[in-house]
């Protein structure tokens, strides 16, 4: 009886844990699907685009692709940027596996400089009212000739063809753009006189000037030809640094969609179909929860180490603090902390927008100073140190890129406090060679001495801490008598008797 019943329950077991498997199975989809699809991932772009900017924004969007988010926003407040930085965030964008809308917002923002090449690259370009963007000339760091352009005479052909760009420019806007060309703007070239045309120069500036601005236009173009966006104002916003409003944006077809906020965006791209890098994809994000990702601690911590202006006070603090350890070996806590210092700046160095002549004078200064603490020169190399000094600073972030620059009056009070110091050394050492000698045989005249025994012809010896001289005088002089050193003569002190007040020589 026993032996069925046991063959009986296998069949069950089997039920059992299908049962449970299935459920299982089931349970997990339905906490995958509620995790990751209809999910919409908001990130912050506020300030100047740098490499903690470029940290942020990658590993945001990598965890939207993990958790298959629906859509990723960047929210935009920029300057601008720096273009390493820039390029890399927009090869996320255009290689991306999630859909990625670029919205500028709230009202009052503006998409600067980086920011516009950003706002093209992105599948959905969208602003809130009252903001802008454009002024997308490169800067190039180590100094542009955006002032050299602008002081140099304009030729009768730049004259003519202005002048007949703003005559172009009225009628078209008189015809209502009955001229314009497929994206909104006066075709200027069917009209163009031929002497005007033939007489119209290359871009303006150096060599170098003119290969940045032929890159950045050949890439903002390809930005916009990829999403079918106006790709002539966007090298015009590179050529001339134009900018335009939310509303003109949307009329010249430059962005896609004008929105209050983020929930009116995702209402209005509802339906739309994406291409991606491989794949198309139709945006759902109607009830789409949104999620708001913050920078964690390693994005945090790298935005307060590439401040420009903490790495430059992290390079001072390290130099100086390897100074005061040469200076006195031993003391420890300059030298850690100094290396600590030095190697957090020059870390922040590399990624930021350096300029080497700049840092290697600094270098100099720093060596000039130290070498002055060892071998005293008047001054001479301590002042040129602090000269050094301050000129590296002001040239160290030679960019005008916003928000990569030191501030003009933390050079100027550790210029200051650099030179404070020096003279503080200088004095000290001046003022120690004023005082009575310490050490060496000088330092025993005026000292007294006790004579070993009776003074032969004007001859004996004396003893004076812990040692035994020879000794001369021109006074008889007794044995244990006190005697004061008034000079010395070789290895032979000349002394004197020692009387007691009131006695009177002979």
């Amino acid at each position: 009886m026993m032996k069925p019943m046991t063959v009986a329950r296998f069949p069950i077991r089997r039920a059992v844990c299908a049962v449970m498997l299935a459920l299982g199975l089931a349970l997990l989809t339905t906490a995958s699907t509620d995790t990751g699809g209809g999910a919409v991932y908001v990130l912050d772009i506020d300030g100047p685009i740098g490499p903690a900017t470029r940290d942020y924004i990658i590993r945001g969007i990598e965890r939207a692709e993990d958790e298959r988010a629906e859509l990723v926003v960047l929210r935009m407040d920029t300057p601008g940027g720096l273009d390493a930085s820039m390029r890399d965030m927009i090869k996320k964008i255009l290689n991306a596996d999630v859909p990625v809308a670029t919205w500028v917002g709230p009202p009052g923002a503006r998409a600067a400089s980086a920011g516009t090449y950003m706002l093209y690259a992105s599948h959905v370009a969208a602003m809130a009212p009252s903001t802008n963007l454009g002024a997308a000339t490169p800067v190039q760091i180590g100094g542009g000739g955006g002032q050299e352009d602008a002081e140099r005479p304009r030729t009768p052909a730049e004259r003519a063809r202005d002048a007949f760009d703003d005559r172009d420019r009225d009628n078209g806007e008189e015809a209502n753009g009955e001229e314009a060309n497929g994206n909104g703007e006066a075709d200027e070239s069917a009209d163009e006189p031929a002497e005007v045309a033939e007489e119209r120069p290359g871009p303006a500036g150096t060599a170098t000037e003119r290969k940045v601005i032929e890159d950045a236009v050949a890439y903002i173009r390809g930005l916009a030809e990829r999403h079918g966006r106006n790709a002539d104002w966007a090298e015009k916003a590179v050529r001339e640094a134009v900018s335009l409003t939310s509303s003109e944006a949307l009329e010249i077809n430059v962005i896609d969609h004008i929105a209050e906020d983020i929930p009116e965006l995702l209402q209005a791209v509802h339906g739309r179909e994406i291409r991606l890098s491989v794949r198309n994809v139709t945006l759902d994000t109607e009830g789409a929860s949104v999620i708001e990702l913050e920078p964690d601690w390693r994005s945090e911590f790298l935005s307060i180490i590439t401040n420009p202006t903490l790495a430059y006070i992290l390079l001072m603090i390290g130099i100086y603090g390897l100074i005061l350890e040469g200076y006195n070996p031993g003391a420890l806590v300059p030298g850690v902390i100094g290396g600590i210092c030095l190697l957090l700046a020059l870390y922040a160095f590399q990624i930021l927008p350096v300029n080497y002549a700049g840092l290697a004078l600094m270098l100099l200064g720093f060596a000039l100073i130290a070498v002055e603490l060892f071998v005293p020169s008047f001054g001479i190399l301590g002042i040129g140190g602090v000269a050094a000094v301050v000129f590296g600073s002001i040239i160290l972030m030679d960019t005008d890129v916003p928000g990569m620059a030191v501030n003009p009056g933390l050079i100027a009070a550790m210029g200051l406090a650099s030179a404070l110091a020096f003279f503080a050394v200088v004095y000290l050492a001046a003022r120690s060679h004023q005082n009575p000698k310490v050490s060496g045989t000088e330092s025993l005249i005026g000292r007294e001495a006790e004579s070993i025994a009776d003074f032969a012809d004007g001859r004996g010896r004396v003893h004076i801490e812990g040692e035994d001289w020879t000794a001369s005088s021109d006074e008889p002089v007794g044995r244990d008598d006190r005697v004061e050193i008034v000079a010395v003569e070789g290895l032979t002190l000349k002394v004197r008797p020692v009387r007691d007040k009131g006695e009177s020589s002979s």
